[in-house]
């Protein structure tokens, strides 16, 4: 079965085809260009030219569902959903932080895969592994730097990884002694490692969990302006 995942979740826009569980062919893009200018070209190159199909013969598609940036997001799932529909294929949505966790999932420590957010704030999660398979997962939240950091007392070393991690490294190391702070170029969100949650998965495409509707997390401004214009 060849899927093929997308992440337009942040700045970088990731591609990975994966057939039966192995990795065909991965791409990243960090050149700043909008999504909506790039990913349909780069999903076309890579096929064609790096795996040698049309995408007619990709059998489902999975897209980065949130949080992340909300046009980002939209951008992703809307070609997800356009391309599964034109070709009558199965469509799933995989946590953003999913795609930075299980790019760790051999590590020995927790890892805590924390999104810039804006505002101050981080999008986080914090998975512990065994033997590369999930074994438990905190819930998503969005919160400040520093709680995030506190919910992580008694832990003991964490491995932290992705855009949050990176810009918010200082506070990090200076509250956190017990880290080790994954390299510059392992905290995007990694198509290949969300398709790594579909590997072995039967019913994948079929759970409600899975469907591909964005998760925000939290508000929009749009939406907080609008909901205190109703209250003034």
């Amino acid at each position: 079965m060849k899927l093929l995942g997308l992440s337009t979740a942040e700045n970088e826009c990731s591609l990975a085809l994966v057939e039966d569980g192995l990795l065909v062919c991965e791409e990243l893009w960090t050149a700043k260009l909008t999504h909506s200018r790039r990913l349909l070209g780069m999903i076309g190159h890579m096929l064609e030219k790096r795996a040698g199909i049309t995408i007619d013969a990709v059998d489902g598609f999975v897209a980065a569902k949130g949080p992340g940036s909300f046009t980002g997001l939209r951008i992703g799932i809307s070609v997800a959903k356009a391309l599964a529909f034109a070709g009558q294929k199965p469509a799933a949505g995989i946590s953003s932080l999913d795609g930075i966790g299980f790019r760790f999932a051999w590590s020995s420590i927790p890892v805590c895969a924390m999104m810039d957010a804006r505002r101050g704030e981080v999008y986080c999660a914090v998975y512990r592994f065994e033997k590369g398979s999930l074994a438990w997962k905190s819930r998503e939240q969005v919160l400040t730097p520093e709680k995030a950091l506190e919910n992580l007392h008694g832990y003991g070393p964490v491995l932290f990884a992705g855009s949050g991690a990176r810009v918010y490294s200082a506070v990090i190391e200076d509250r956190f002694p017990d880290r080790v702070i994954a390299h510059d170029f392992m905290h995007y969100v990694s198509a290949s490692a969300m398709l790594s949650c579909v590997t072995g998965e039967d019913d994948f495409f079929a759970r409600p969990e899975n469907m591909l509707y964005p998760n925000y997390i939290r508000k929009s401004d749009a939406q907080l302006k609008f909901e205190k214009k109703q209250v003034c």
